[in-house]
């Protein structure tokens, strides 16, 4: 089978090139075009040509996007995940302690997909349960703008809110890119506990690509009282995690919780909370 390449924008100007030495999945779903693939990271997952989440670096990512939320928040006992098709994110939620993890994903080809043909994250078998509602993990195929109108209607709250989608573009057909702004925030927050916090991918912070992460640090900090920044030092990609409760410095606060959280051998530990919790000057200095 002859090698496929799939080329990445990275920027203005700016592209990577991915070796895919064999497909295991490929369809255009209602929404995107969906390739899972064996790539020189392992089995990686791309969406409309760009890398989601690769078999080398997943839980790296992941793991950067969901333990500095679960940290400074007051409790983990609820939990809604925004996207995040693979499930990494789901799974993580209930080790840190959730008794509920709602997961809301508009493009149910896409997650069943992942559960079918990546290693990590759901199985099928565990995403199955997951549709029926039978564990502590409940899947819903639906809009996250929608689900967040209906869950506040019905009264729900969660301790930890997560928003976990392709990178903000450009591209004014990119449905994804209104979950980004400050009105979806304000619906996020709008169903926090108190202690709650709602978290983020954020962009990437080389000077080259940092735009989105520029528009989510002011979105989020006039959104929150605190924001924390969580710059991952093994991944591109920066994370940021609001409460409405002011903090002087919740990287600190954070890195005195992890050795008392449970988490295990995470990668993410004390030191990289204190060494990765400073923004980058361009958003301390714009």
């Amino acid at each position: 089978m002859a090698q496929r390449k799939i080329v990445e924008p990275m920027g203005a100007g700016l592209s990577r090139v991915w070796d895919v030495d064999e497909v295991l999945f490929e369809g255009r779903t209602a929404f995107q075009n969906v390739l899972i693939g064996r790539t020189a990271q392992g089995i990686s997952l791309f969406c409309d040509d760009e890398r989601q989440s690769t078999e080398l670096s997943q839980l790296v990512y992941h793991e950067a996007l969901m333990i500095p939320s679960l940290l400074l928040a007051e409790r983990v006992e609820r939990v809604l995940i925004i996207g995040s098709s693979e499930g990494v994110a789901s799974e993580l939620a209930v080790a840190a302690g959730a008794s509920v993890v709602d997961h809301v994903d508009i493009d149910a080809e896409a997650v069943r997909a992942c559960a079918e043909h990546l290693p990590y994250g759901y199985t099928l078998d565990d995403l199955a349960l997951a549709e029926r509602g039978d564990g502590k993990i409940r899947v819903h195929y639906r809009d996250g703008w929608e689900f967040l109108a209906e869950a506040r209607e019905r009264g729900e709250t969660y301790d930890v809110v997560v928003i976990d989608l392709p990178d903000e573009n450009d591209d004014p057909e990119a449905q994804h890119n209104r979950l980004y702004g400050n009105d979806f925030l304000s619906r996020c927050a709008a169903l926090l506990t108190d202690g709650g916090v709602v978290g983020c991918q954020a962009g990437c912070p080389t000077l080259w690509r940092n735009q989105t992460l520029s528009a989510s640090w002011r979105r989020f900090t006039e959104s929150f009282g605190a924001v924390l920044y969580y710059g991952s030092d093994e991944h591109e990609w920066a994370f940021l995690s609001g409460r409405a409760e002011p903090s002087d410095d919740p990287g600190a606060l954070v890195a005195e919780k992890i050795g008392k959280a449970g988490f295990g051998q995470s990668t993410v530990d004390e030191e990289a909370l204190r060494a990765n919790t400073v923004p980058p000057i361009s958003l301390r200095r714009p």
